[in-house]
């Protein structure tokens, strides 16, 4: 699992991560925001409405959720299983609260926090991506104050300064679990 602050760049490094080792793929996580202006269902989020993600809560479908900037976020029991027995590893892009539900769970999995350089670099990756409205941006930095002071609570910490070094981390970090694990 990955996790790290809003605007940290995890799904960036992901990305990167999938070029480099063969086999691994991503739980897509489920939402009950609005998709961003180039999200497509299925591939970026499964986007419901809170009631029919409270439906799945209660039916115990989600191996995480959690509540993040007032909206639901969470990883479906399924799309794990099912991505799992045809790939190397399922990579988990998940905020704090969803990897604590993990570690519970799933004791296995390889935690890996990736942390901005400082708090001004977050603003800035938040405000230049052109997403967010400013109260969201505000809402997501204050999240992410408690965010990083979790840090140590993960295996693994990869800090985001230079996108290249960072992506080689994550790469040297999962491709040392995946020969231990093998």
């Amino acid at each position: 699992m990955v996790t790290g602050p809003s605007g940290v760049g995890k799904g960036t490094l992901i990305a990167r991560l999938k070029e480099r080792v063969d086999g691994l793929t991503t739980s897509t996580s489920v939402t009950t925001r609005a998709p961003r202006p180039g999200e497509t269902e299925g591939d970026d989020y499964f986007f419901l409405t809170e009631e029919e993600f409270l439906e799945k809560v209660e039916r115990g479908e989600f191996l995480e959720h959690a509540s993040y900037s007032g909206h639901l976020y969470g990883t479906l029991r399924s799309e794990v299983e099912e991505k799992a027995g045809s790939s190397r590893g399922v990579i988990l892009e998940i905020e704090l609260q969803g990897a604590r539900q993990i570690r519970t769970s799933m004791p296995e999995a390889v935690q890996v926090f990736i942390a901005p350089p400082d708090f001004a670099v977050l603003r800035e990756r938040l405000e230049a991506r052109g997403t967010d409205a400013p109260e969201e941006i505000e809402a997501r930095l204050e999240v992410a104050s408690g965010e990083l002071a979790a840090r140590d609570e993960f295996t693994h910490q990869v800090m985001n300064e230079d996108l290249d070094l960072a992506a080689e981390q994550l790469e040297a970090i999962v491709r040392g679990e995946l020969q231990q694990s093998s």
